[in-house]
């Protein structure tokens, strides 16, 4: 697994147009009321950048600490902390599998090794037509289902290495089958 170098020390050139628009900026804004600080914004302003861009880039970051007046360091952090956060492209589709020890007991290790069969790719990696990303996450919270594995939001339960082709060519593997959550969209009427 490789992983892209950001130096946290050096600024983004400021001759670059800023990547948060004005309405991102707005959809931040909106959280700030919530808490008593600014920082304490912080986790729901990456879910917004992330949303939008697919990643959060070094520039959005340095945005984001002077929108939130705190060092860029500080979201980096953040940023690198939460494997949920990514810091650069990633696909279309990110397929997340379960490594917590429950699904690793009942065999997420052979559904892992066979989503990088299938996908042609490795951990925190992206396949060359951009469509599929592959991760990992210490658990789903899904353990009563195990092993499992994520497409975007949307769980695939009790999860065999057989059933991974058939999951990733499935064109609706990802489509969830209730509403999306909007608790990142802001206040209604904002």
């Amino acid at each position: 697994m490789s992983w892209k170098v950001i130096d946290r020390n050096a600024a983004p050139d400021k001759a670059e147009a800023p990547v948060l628009t004005d309405a991102l900026v707005e959809k931040i804004r909106v959280f700030l009321p919530r808490y008593e600080t600014k920082r304490a914004a912080l986790l729901p302003a990456l879910h917004v950048v992330q949303d939008h861009f697919g990643y959060v880039s070094w520039q959005a970051m340095q945005e984001l600490a002077e929108l939130l007046e705190i060092n860029a360091s500080d979201v980096f952090d953040v940023v690198t902390f939460y494997t949920y956060f990514w810091t650069h492209p990633r696909g279309e589709k990110v397929v997340t599998v379960c490594r917590s020890t429950a699904c690793a007991f009942m065999g997420a290790d052979s559904v892992l090794d066979e989503c990088k069969k299938v996908l042609g790719i490795g951990e925190h990696e992206t396949t060359a037509d951009g469509k599929f990303s592959l991760q990992t996450e210490e658990c789903l919270a899904t353990c009563d289902h195990a092993p499992c594995l994520y497409v975007n939001e949307r769980c695939h339960k009790h999860v065999k290495p057989e059933d991974v082709r058939r999951i990733i060519e499935d064109p609706n593997n990802a489509k969830l089958d209730i509403e999306r959550s909007t608790l990142f969209d802001g206040v209604k009427g904002a």
